[in-house]
């Protein structure tokens, strides 16, 4: 079906949800919960200035350190409670999010991979699939689009995904395109302006595809960065790819987390019960109006999940 039609389609359908009746008793329910929204880049700016006054007008916005408290001293946040985060540390996080954070007073995370601060390197899924689209090729991704080509590799140990990335790096024709990335002074004009920076990883690995030293490694070494770069050690987390693993969990304790967020399109109770464990809503800039509702008020979720979506 063409990409038009498809689109057309979700719009009727996230109308129709927008307007069930369903819906009343979904918004009721969600304002005793907490909604966390994950987000990446900003690319439609407007779009998301309507939905960050949206969220100004009707909900309570909250940062993390508040959401940490709530779970640490077992006293619920304030109902209708929404906390905005960005994982990845893209750019326009700092060109397009944070004047409109800033002039609505509201507060946000940005999660960063560490290895690219200060660099023109593209994340390891973009240049993945640019690669593949240049002719790059790997025994472990034969005969697969790129787009599943870039899942495939997420599934896979760390160390076959990384011995792939270089087979695909050897075999293009031309390497992946540059990619800006932040700079460790922008982390610090993105902490004045309000957003707490959280640790994502050195180099966005899914966890529970790595071994120990492995993952250790990543949340270490991120951390130990931040630390030096923001002047205080950072306190919340982000999951690569929602993975949440055990053992990282373990060290992000030692390391003296707070919080740390999953990628499952949930709500979360407004006293978290597992604050290293809590659940976040995808959400993008360009999600339209009635979509952006029917995910705050966790309709759009609860049909994901009856869909088999994860």
């Amino acid at each position: 079906m063409p990409t038009t039609d498809r689109a057309a389609r979700r719009r009727t359908l996230d109308a129709l949800l927008r307007h069930s009746p369903l819906q009343p008793a979904f918004r009721a329910r969600a304002a005793r919960r907490l909604a966390v929204l994950a987000y990446h880049g900003i690319d439609d700016p407007a779009a998301f200035r309507a939905q960050m006054e949206h969220l100004a007008r009707t909900a309570h916005p909250v940062g993390p350190d508040q959401v940490a408290h709530a779970a640490e001293h077992h006293r619920p946040l304030p109902p209708r409670s929404v906390l905005v985060t960005f994982d990845d540390g893209d750019p326009t996080v700092l060109t397009h999010a944070l004047p409109i954070l800033a002039r609505l007073r509201i507060p946000a995370a940005a999660y960063v991979i560490t290895d690219l601060i200060d660099t023109d390197h593209p994340y390891w899924w973009t240049e993945a699939t640019q690669l593949i689209r240049r002719g790059g090729h790997t025994g472990a991704l034969r005969g697969l689009p790129s787009a599943a080509a870039v899942h495939r590799l997420k599934t896979l140990p760390d160390g076959e995904r990384l011995h792939a990335l270089a087979e695909l790096r050897a075999t293009a024709g031309r390497q992946a395109p540059r990619q800006r990335q932040l700079t460790a002074a922008e982390l610090r004009t993105l902490t004045d302006g309000g957003l707490t920076v959280g640790n994502h990883t050195a180099s966005h690995p899914c966890l529970d595809r790595c071994d120990d030293d492995h993952l250790d490694a990543q949340l270490v070494e991120a951390h130990d960065r931040l630390t030096a770069w923001l002047g205080h050690p950072p306190t919340t987390f982000a999951y690569p790819n929602g993975n949440h693993d055990p053992r990282a969990e373990t060290v992000l304790r030692i390391l003296g987390y707070r919080t740390a967020f999953l990628f499952d399109h949930r709500h979360t109770a407004l006293v978290p019960a597992e604050r290293l464990r809590i659940s976040r809503l995808r959400v993008n800039s360009h999600t339209g109006r009635h979509r952006f509702d029917t995910i705050l008020s966790g309709l759009h979720p609860a049909v994901h999940r009856l869909r088999g979506g994860r």
